[in-house]
C-alpha cells in the first residue's frame, strides 16, 4: 500500500504535469501493471494478476478516451486500433492466465512508449530555445530567472 507521501507526490505529479508527459506516465503505468501481472501469473497468484491486469486495462481505456479524432482522424484510427488490440489482449490474458497473450500486449506497449518518447525527444529538439531575459545587466538564460544581491 503506498504510504500517503508518495501518494501526494504522485497526485503533484499528475496535476502539474503537461498533457505529452501525462500520455507517457500512462504508457508507464500500463507497462509497470502488464509486468506485474505477468509475474503473478507465473508465481499463480491470481488475485494480484487479476487486480494488475485491470489497472492496465483501465488505463488502455483512458488512452482510447484520450484520442482526438477531430484533429487527425486517421492516426486515431490507427493507434485506437492498436489500443482495442491491447485492451482484448489484458482481457484474454486476465481470463485465460496466459502469459503469451500479456506478452503481445507488452511488446505493443513498449514499442507505442519507445515511438511516444522519441517525439517527444524530436518535438525537445526543434522547439526554439527560450528567448534570454536580461535582469540586473546579467544575461539569465531562461526568461524569469532572478538575481538576488545585496
Amino acid at each position: 500500500m503506498p504510504s500517503d507521501a508518495s501518494s501526494a507526490y504522485l497526485r503533484d505529479a499528475v496535476l502539474t504535469a503537461p498533457p505529452e508527459q501525462l500520455q507517457m506516465m500512462l504508457y508507464d503505468g500500463a507497462i509497470r501493471f502488464a509486468r506485474q501481472a505477468r509475474e503473478a501469473v507465473q508465481d499463480g497468484d491470481l488475485a494480484t494478476s487479476c487486480e494488475k491486469l485491470i489497472r492496465a486495462q483501465r488505463i488502455m481505456l483512458e488512452l482510447q478516451n484520450g484520442l482526438r479524432p477531430e484533429v487527425n482522424p486517421s492516426l486515431c484510427a490507427q493507434v485506437g486500433g492498436l489500443y482495442t488490440f491491447v485492451y482484448r489482449r489484458l482481457v484474454d490474458a486476465n481470463l485465460t492466465r496466459d502469459v503469451a497473450k500479456i506478452d503481445e500486449a507488452l511488446r505493443i506497449l513498449e514499442h507505442l512508449r519507445e515511438t511516444w518518447q522519441l517525439l517527444l525527444k524530436k518535438l525537445r529538439d526543434e522547439a526554439p530555445a527560450p528567448a534570454a531575459a536580461t535582469v540586473a545587466g546579467e544575461t539569465c538564460p531562461e526568461a524569469g530567472c532572478l538575481s538576488v544581491q545585496g
